[in-house]
C-alpha cells in the first residue's frame, strides 16, 4: 500500500494492513467513522495481540 499512512493517532509510518475499524477500535482510540482501517506494521502486531480472542470467537461461527 504505497501512500497510505497508519491511522493510530501520532503515528506517521506507512501503512501495512487494512483491518475492520469495528476490531482496530477495541485496541486503538481512532477518530472518524471509517469501515477499514490502515495500521502499520507495529500496529497490525499490536492488533493482532489485542483481538486474538475476537477473532477466534469469530472463526468459530464459520463451522
Amino acid at each position: 500500500m504505497t501512500g497510505k499512512t497508519c491511522q493510530v493517532p501520532g503515528c506517521t509510518q506507512t501503512s501495512f494492513q487494512t483491518v475492520p475499524s469495528d476490531l482496530a477500535s477495541k485496541v486503538f482510540t481512532l477518530d472518524g467513522k471509517t469501515t477499514k482501517v490502515h495500521l502499520c506494521r507495529a500496529h497490525y502486531k499490536e492488533y493482532k495481540k489485542g483481538t486474538k480472542k475476537e477473532r477466534e470467537l469469530k472463526r468459530m461461527d464459520w463451522v
